[in-house]
């Protein structure tokens, strides 16, 4: 037991530690041409009120302050650093003092395969998040598909905001379609029971969600992300326990987007 308490008290003392210096790291002003990139290319972002985009804006800037964004076989540009910046702010911005466990993002050319390879067969990965080894804090991104993320506003994909969820959802220890700490106890198992009946619809041909979300629970959670965040409009009048499920876990509603739900302290 006093082993136990000793290492729970080391990992307080560490995370304590990362949250004195994040507070104490002040990321640099964004270039005086960000605010109009975004305004240009993220329709969240010009959604929200004058109020919050400064807000929005010093989020970015943490971002890319702290991660860093390479090419692989192609150019990084500023219009890609504020598309990936804003896949990842846009699911915590309800969240004060939200940090991702990430280091690295790769950008390459097209899609990709499992072993991260454009050439050969079995490409068809558009983003992964690096499980072990030296991607641990990595997330690898097609370049075509995050921008096409962005500029379909009609659509109900968004591929930098699937793999930043994943991130979301794995912060408890699992990416199993569950982020047991953003939900209310008593609402966990009425998740679950929406993400099963939510796949047999799919299954069933009844339900206009991406059949990608049948793949188990966590591709469910972050397809439907994808939806809420792009279409929440359409997510609300055909799924609106969905939605409202996804307002609780997000402490926010896109289709007010800067408007906090519920509480939204520090997590």
């Amino acid at each position: 037991m006093t082993l136990f308490l000793t290492i729970t008290a080391l990992v307080a003392g560490w995370f304590l530690w990362r949250y004195l210096q994040d507070k104490k790291s002040v990321a640099p002003s964004l270039p005086a041409t960000y605010p109009q990139l975004l305004e240009t290319h993220v329709a969240y972002y010009q959604s929200l009120s004058d109020e919050k985009k400064p807000v929005f804006e010093k989020r970015v800037s943490e971002f890319l302050d702290k991660v860093s964004i390479e090419g692989v076989g192609t150019e990084v540009s500023d219009i890609d650093k504020i598309l990936v910046a804003s896949s990842a702010i846009i699911p915590i911005f309800g969240f004060d003092d939200w940090y991702y466990p990430l280091t690295n993002v790769l950008l390459y050319e097209d899609r990709f395969n499992v072993d991260y390879q454009t050439t050969g067969n079995d490409r068809n990965i558009l983003g992964m998040v690096g499980e072990g080894g030296a991607l641990q804090s990595t997330m690898v991104l097609s370049k075509p598909a995050l921008h096409e993320g962005f500029a379909n506003e009609t659509s109900k994909s968004n591929t930098g905001i699937h793999e930043f969820v994943h991130l979301l959802d794995k912060v408890d220890g699992s990416t199993d379609g569950l982020p047991a700490y953003l939900l209310e106890k008593d609402h966990i198992k009425p998740w679950l029971q929406l993400i099963h009946r939510s796949i047999r619809d799919i299954k069933a041909n009844q339900s206009d969600i991406d059949p990608y979300g049948i793949t188990n629970e966590a591709e469910f959670f972050a397809v439907v992300s994808e939806y809420f965040f792009k279409r929440p409009d359409l997510l609300e009048k055909k799924h609106p326990e969905l939605f409202a499920r996804l307002e609780e876990i997000f402490r926010q509603n896109p289709l007010e987007p800067g408007q906090t739900v519920g509480d939204a302290a520090s997590i």
